[in-house]
């Protein structure tokens, strides 16, 4: 029956409580487990060789996508997620989900904007490196 409880709860301790959601503590890039949308934007955007260039640096990549790989890297399920393009509204909310659980949000140049019309959140701890593999 406790189980039960805090499957319906979503706290994991059964007492109804709240709890803070914080990013991963991974600070290695070779150990980093990483998601995209889909790879056809990249090389719209004429990035792919950046994307293959970051995930041969990371341990594992899967494509989970838009909104919800954020949300994952807030979680601390992900380390790191990567948007080539998106629009405004589809990351305002993200910027600040990611930054209030302890990680870091910008656009691929590294400003720290949802509006650059690409995004990138980790754990702060590897973000620099990753931003590195698509820096000029």
């Amino acid at each position: 029956a406790a189980d039960i409880g805090r499957a319906i709860d979503g706290t994991g301790d059964g007492t109804g409580e709240p709890r803070r959601i914080a990013v991963s503590g991974v600070a290695d890039l070779s150990d980093v487990y990483v998601s995209t949308t889909n790879l056809n934007t990249f090389r719209e955007n004429d990035t792919l060789d950046r994307w293959l260039e970051l995930t041969g640096r990371c341990w594992e990549t899967r494509a989970f996508g838009d909104f919800w790989q954020h949300c994952l890297v807030a979680e601390g399920v992900l380390d790191l997620a990567v948007d080539p393009a998106a629009s405004t509204w589809d990351l305002a909310a993200i910027q600040v989900l990611v930054e209030e659980a302890g990680g870091r949000f910008t656009d691929l140049a590294g400003t720290a904007t949802f509006a650059g019309g690409n995004g990138m959140s980790s754990n702060g701890l590897v973000h620099d490196a990753a931003l590195r593999c698509f820096g000029p």
